[in-house]
């Protein structure tokens, strides 16, 4: 690629808006990115970094990051400024890296309410460290992807929630029909360093590499306007944090691979399928002391059980209880996206009806694309129902007068004394205008 190719593809990356930092400053950067390796070089194994900073990679990595946006860190550079920041930064930032010497700033502590209570501590990195981690983890994809089990479904390519789910199917067709759901504790924030660090230097030579991740996990908190340090954990918010923790828990997937369970994984979200209680019981014990001991994580007890299927959701399905299980959303996922929707119909008060369903219409696209492995049409008819219902609420509220309801109700198709009834009775409308606006 010559300098004349370099500027064509960095016209096409930047962003439309040019905000810190000049188009000539981001020329300047693509110029600076050192040509990617042959990665059937010998070299290539102690050479990672120079395929982390290679031209090829840093453009695809830009290009992902403002793909996934996200909020700035803490120094306040958002993604659409990094273009203009690495025109003026890149080459003390390459040359840092390349001489190991590279050190993380701190992260942005964000703090999201659980469904079912509690907290998740999110750790939002800067601009530049996104950047920086999304490179790293193309080059490292590809290295310890092969190696992962077939039974591992979280942030890999190819793969998805959907085929876990269909898994754990597949394994109650063939009878096991109860399961062990071993829930970590606040694995995120117990990741051992040096354990996690260890398994990662089994495929990685390159020590500039493994000194920039492990800067990445040290580096500090920012939260109350005071920086603290980090001894453990992997913060959630960074490109490289899935990649981590597959990397750590790949031991799991191969203890149970080696006792021969039929499991399904998703991060840190596991279930094996068993067939009795009995079973069941033992498979639990056994693996909360390889946990402990192994891999230092520990496991929540008042989350983790064995169970029939139908009575635990995985990755927000259920199962029925027939022999053949199929698969619908489990009840805790509806009642979850219905609070949700309420505080759009809440906004919706004082708006056109077209417009909160406009708004609707991206949430309720979404929810019915991932459950579209769902078999039970009961669950939708009834969530149907129930969205029509509010849609009606938001009418009714809006024609605030008696008379204006009645002139509402015979532009529908309503007889005047019909209209009035409904007009002047909450529980007429309920029985006998339902029907009649649904249509």
């Amino acid at each position: 690629m010559n300098h004349r190719d370099t500027d064509q593809s960095a016209a096409t990356l930047a962003p439309n808006r040019r905000v810190g930092g000049s188009t000539a400053e981001g020329k300047t950067w693509a110029c600076q990115m050192t040509p990617a390796l042959d990665n059937t070089t010998d070299d290539a194994a102690v050479c990672l970094m120079e395929q982390v900073v290679c031209r090829t990679n840093m453009l695809e990595a830009h290009k992902r990051v403002l793909r996934n946006k996200g909020s700035a860190g803490i120094d306040g550079v958002g993604v659409y400024e990094l273009w203009g920041y690495c025109g003026e930064h890149w080459a003390r930032i390459k040359e840092e890296l390349l001489s190991g010497r590279y050190k993380p700033q701190a992260v942005r502590q964000v703090v999201i309410p659980k469904p079912n209570g509690g907290e998740r501590l999110l750790g939002i990195p800067t601009a530049i460290d996104r950047l920086i981690q999304q490179a790293i983890l193309q080059v490292l994809q590809p290295i310890f992807d092969p190696h992962f089990s077939e039974h591992s479904y979280g942030f890999r390519p190819m793969r998805s929630a959907q085929d876990a789910v269909k898994a754990a199917q597949y394994y109650q067709h063939e009878g096991y029909r109860w399961v062990v759901d071993i829930d970590l504790k606040a694995f995120f924030d117990q990741v051992n360093h040096d354990m996690l660090m260890a398994r990662v230097a089994r495929r990685i030579k390159d020590k500039r590499v493994l000194k920039v991740i492990r800067g990445f996990l040290q580096a500090g908190v920012l939260a109350g306007g005071v920086v603290s340090q980090r001894s453990m954990g992997t913060p959630q918010g960074g490109p490289l944090s899935p990649l981590l923790s597959n990397i750590l828990l790949d031991d799991w997937d191969k203890e149970l691979e080696k006792r021969g369970h039929r499991f399904a994984r998703y991060a840190d979200d596991c279930n094996i399928y068993v067939k009795s209680r009995r079973a069941g019981e033992r498979v639990m014990a056994s693996l909360k002391t390889f946990l402990e001991t192994r891999l230092r994580l520990m496991v929540n007890e008042s989350k983790s059980k064995v169970d029939r299927p139908w009575n635990t959701k995985f990755l927000g399905y259920s199962f029925t209880w027939h022999r053949k299980a199929k698969l619908k959303p489990a009840p805790e996922s509806v009642k979850r996206f219905k609070q949700a929707l309420k505080a759009h119909f809440r906004r919706g008060r004082g708006r056109k009806l077209s417009t909160v369903i406009k708004s609707l219409t991206p949430m309720l696209r979404g929810w019915m694309n991932y459950f579209r492995l769902s078999e039970v049409r009961g669950v939708f008819e009834k969530l149907d129902q129930w969205l029509r219902r509010r849609l009606r609420l938001i009418i009714w509220r809006q024609c605030k007068r008696s008379r204006t309801r009645v002139r509402m109700f015979t532009k529908r198709g309503f007889t005047l004394d019909h209209a009035r009834q409904c007009a002047y009775n909450h529980f007429l409308l309920e029985e006998h205008a339902k029907l009649q606006l649904s249509q």
